[in-house]
């Protein structure tokens, strides 16, 4: 569907045109959403940071999102959480850990100034494509709180049960594709490659 994230960043771009001059603030969901999110601002001449949010793992799957957590501590679970094992004390360890995690990409990541504030301006969350949607329904849940002028959802992928999630969450949900057939993110990729904490800090540095 897509050769890679540069060309799904560029197609994004695209349907976001209508916010180009309006000086939009792009957040990038770590980490792959961050190189994307760097071919978006500079199509639309916006301004780039990064959106801190964790999946918390499933018990022996850690590749299943069960739920999420944002930089605030604000935690999102999934309605089948406890049916993969997600026990009250097994969450509260996920979090603790993800938490953890998340602090040291804040100081890793902008070591030199705080996170930019989204009030009162158009905000465009980025990812590489959704899932279960857990982290997406973290970073524009904590964001909403800090009245944003407009908050958009705009990812390349995701199945159209976890559009239905995001949707009452944003102003505005782009999304290029969503198949019935999902099993992961990278199956829309032909190149889909690891993005390391090194490129990331590279980004933000030239932003």
């Amino acid at each position: 569907m897509f050769q890679d994230r540069d060309e799904a960043a560029h197609r994004l771009a695209d349907q976001l045109k209508a916010y180009r001059g309006k000086h939009p603030l792009i957040l990038a969901i770590p980490r792959g959403g961050v190189p994307m999110a760097k071919i978006i601002a500079d199509q639309l001449a916006g301004e780039l940071d990064v959106v801190l949010v964790r999946k918390l793992r499933a018990p022996q799957q850690p590749e299943l999102a069960i739920g999420s957590v944002d930089e605030s501590g604000w935690t999102y679970l999934a309605d089948d959480a406890r049916a993969y094992g997600g026990s009250a004390d097994y969450i509260e360890a996920e979090k603790r850990d993800q938490m953890a995690t998340i602090r040291q990409r804040r100081a890793q990541y902008t070591p030199i100034r705080p996170p930019i504030s989204p009030a009162g301006r158009i905000v465009i969350v980025i990812d590489d494509g959704l899932a279960t949607g857990a982290t997406m329904i973290s970073a524009l849940h904590g964001l909403r709180t800090m009245k944003p002028a407009k908050l958009i959802c705009a990812v390349p992928v995701a199945p159209p049960d976890t559009l239905v999630k995001v949707v009452d969450l944003a102003d505005e949900v782009v999304c290029l594709e969503a198949p019935d057939f999902f099993q992961a993110v990278g199956q829309f990729y032909r190149d889909f490659p690891q993005v390391d904490d090194d490129e990331v800090i590279n980004i933000l540095r030239q932003a």
